[in-house]
């Protein structure tokens, strides 16, 4: 795994959840939500990010059902992340995000965050749980 900053991604049709780490302390932070469906607007967020972070690589989270299996928003994951490579030339990884949206809900409320004042952060807190799979176990290169 290379060194420097990672940011992670987990992708959603209206709101993509961003999260950045270091790869040398292996620990990942809630960054940021861009809520917007419209693609030109997201990667031009997405670009103003690269250019601020300068990541060494980025981590797209892979939506599966809990048996595996792949689920409609799989394919448009896959989709989001080999968007990502061929804009940025950046390496890009894939990462199983089975529970990792569980996992920011019971992040956030431990932090005393319940219920609707949840939403704001929990994209970029599954963003979060995320990255910190992919420094448990890389997952599969775009």
């Amino acid at each position: 795994m290379p060194e420097g900053t990672v940011l992670a991604f987990d992708f959603g049709e209206q709101r993509i959840g961003v999260a950045m780490g270091e790869t040398l302390l292996g620990i990942a932070h809630p960054l940021i939500t861009i809520s917007t469906p419209i693609n030109d607007e997201r990667f031009a967020a997405i670009g103003k990010l690269i250019e601020e972070w300068r990541p060494s690589q980025l981590v797209v989270g892979l939506p599966l059902y809990s048996d595996g299996a792949e689920s409609p928003m799989t394919a448009l994951s896959r989709r989001f992340a080999n968007r990502l490579k061929g804009r940025f030339g950046l390496p890009v990884w894939l990462v199983d995000e089975r529970l990792t949206s569980v996992m920011a809900e019971s992040m956030l409320a431990e932090a005393g965050l319940r219920g609707r004042k949840q939403k704001p952060a929990l994209d970029q807190v599954a963003a979060q749980a995320i990255l910190t799979t992919w420094f448990e176990s890389p997952g599969l290169a775009v």
